[in-house]
């Protein structure tokens, strides 16, 4: 029960975590949030919770194995690096041509193309990084709690 929902509210709120990626590659390359980016931004939200998910079901496989939660969290969150990247790598490296053009039509397809690239990579890290210490730092509040 507790566990179900530590792990829900975390993945939920890496979220807009990862969203800030595509907000900052909009700005770097100072472009409005239009329609395209905010489909990009929806890509991008389905690429985070889908990590999310591949990193919680890591470190709580582990922890269903009786791993100690800190144990679990990395040895889960090392366990699920290379999904993680092959599917950032996948997003983000497959639309640098999109980002980058400057072909006719282009205005509608760059700004998608630059949220999923730079969300992708900041999505990437704070999955990694972020979403594992989340959860322990609940399971932490929640075992004092008691």
């Amino acid at each position: 029960g507790k566990t179900l929902l530590a792990q829900t509210l975390a993945r939920m709120l890496n979220v807009p975590f990862a969203l800030t990626g595509g907000l900052v590659g909009l700005w770097l390359f100072d472009m409005p949030v239009s329609v395209a980016a905010a489909v990009g931004f929806i890509a991008l939200i389905g690429q985070a919770s889908l990590n999310g998910v591949l990193v919680m079901s890591g470190i709580a496989e582990k922890q269903q194995h009786g791993m100690l939660l800190d144990h679990a969290v990395l040895e889960g969150a090392r366990e699920r690096l290379r999904p993680v990247l092959m599917t950032a790598a996948l997003a983000a490296l497959g639309l640098v041509p999109a980002a980058m053009s400057r072909a006719m039509g282009s205005e509608t397809q760059r700004p998608l193309a630059v949220v999923i690239v730079c969300g992708t990579l900041s999505a990437c890290a704070l999955t990694l990084v972020l979403l594992p210490v989340m959860y322990r730092e609940y399971q932490r509040w929640l075992s004092r709690g008691r």
